[in-house]
């Protein structure tokens, strides 16, 4: 008997193993069941952002600006506010034609757009032109970010954020590698040498770096293109990046854009919600007037949910009407709560003068 004690101590000890690894089994199945399951693009945040009111794409789109002229006669690519001087800052390619200090000659708009040379002109709230800058080697001016300050002057100043240290690409000229802040400088001619130029990396071995900047949250947006090959649009806290601190509160991986059909064309943020532009000119693809092929899609930074997507027919009757960059405009920023949704537009000034003019619509209802 007492031989088979420990043998039989040894068989309830693994009927006793087998019952605990039943029981634990059971359990991590009810947790595993109680974890939401949620679609390939979307997350949920351990530090979500404050949630905040999302404009409705439902809301009809008003003129800001109609028709107005820019220092190049080039496409507009993008706009961003300074909110507090009330300026507006707008983005180009170049464009051939023009030598600027110390280039032998004029290159040519193919060479332009091969450099990533662009041109930033700053208007009125009205669309009139005030100065105007040069920002060449940096990339294809998908968006710009605009943050009001003071100079070392003490005058008032904008600081522009924009790409910069452009890489050639295949198809569509120079791509930002990373993210530049300065000062806005009337005449200036700057590039990725400029010692005045403040660079970011904010994710490592990425491409196609761009910007956008969330004044009224503190946020900064950066979309690009992962080392993976996928567009992702990250959100960081603009002081902490001003710091060199590049901490991602939220990053959503973007759809793909089927560029046989349409382009994208832009984005904003405001609050816990990012907007993307897509679109092509009347003419391209399947773009048709009036409707044309205008998107603006809605994502929760928090969930990386689709929230909303609307086709806007905003400027039908504008010729040739390719979509052309977001930014949020807050037109009194004594009145809290008040926000414009803006998208521009580029159009033909006639049917028989291709020179390119601006126009930005914009939504206003919150909810």
């Amino acid at each position: 008997m007492k031989t088979l004690m420990p043998q039989l101590r040894e068989r309830k000890g693994t009927i006793f193993n087998c019952r605990l690894a039943v029981q634990i089994c059971a359990v991590l199945l009810v947790v595993l069941m109680l974890i939401p399951i949620l679609p390939p693009n979307q997350q949920v945040l351990a530090d979500p952002l404050p949630v905040t009111q999302v404009f409705d794409l439902s809301d009809s789109s008003d003129p800001s600006i109609l028709k107005k002229n820019l220092q190049r006669s080039t496409v507009l690519q993008s706009f961003g506010y300074d909110n507090v001087n009330q300026h507006i800052y707008t983005v180009q390619l170049i464009g051939g034609g023009l030598q600027l200090p110390g280039e032998s000659s004029a290159p040519t708009a193919a060479v332009r757009k091969t450099n990533g040379d662009l041109c930033i002109t700053k208007l009125d709230f009205a669309g009139n032109i005030i100065s105007y800058m040069y920002v060449l080697g940096a990339g294809h001016g998908v968006s710009i970010g605009v943050e009001p300050g003071i100079g070392q002057n003490g005058q008032p100043v904008a600081y522009l954020w924009t790409e910069t240290d452009g890489v050639p690409d295949s198809v569509n000229g120079a791509r930002g590698t990373k993210i530049a802040r300065f000062p806005f400088t009337d005449g200036a001619v700057v590039t990725p040498n400029t010692p005045w130029l403040q660079k970011h990396t904010l994710v490592p071995g990425s491409t196609n770096a761009t910007v956008s900047i969330d004044m009224k949250h503190g946020y900064l947006v950066s979309r690009y293109k992962a080392t993976d090959g996928n567009y992702k649009l990250s959100l960081f806290d603009l002081a902490q990046v001003k710091l060199g601190n590049y901490v991602v509160r939220s990053t959503i991986n973007m759809p793909a854009v089927d560029t046989t059909v349409t382009s994208f064309q832009g984005y904003t943020s405001y609050g816990n919600y990012a907007y993307l532009l897509e679109g092509t000119a009347y003419g391209n693809g399947n773009s048709v007037a009036p409707n044309g092929n205008t998107y603006i899609s809605i994502y929760d930074f928090n969930t990386g949910a689709l929230v909303d997507r609307g086709l806007t027919k905003a400027g039908y009757s504008l010729l040739y009407r390719e979509p052309e960059g977001m930014a949020i405009q807050i037109p009194n920023p004594s009145t809290p709560g008040y926000a414009r949704l803006s998208f521009g537009f580029a159009s033909y000034v006639s049917t028989t003068d291709t020179t390119k003019q601006a126009s930005i619509y914009y939504k206003d209802v919150l909810h």
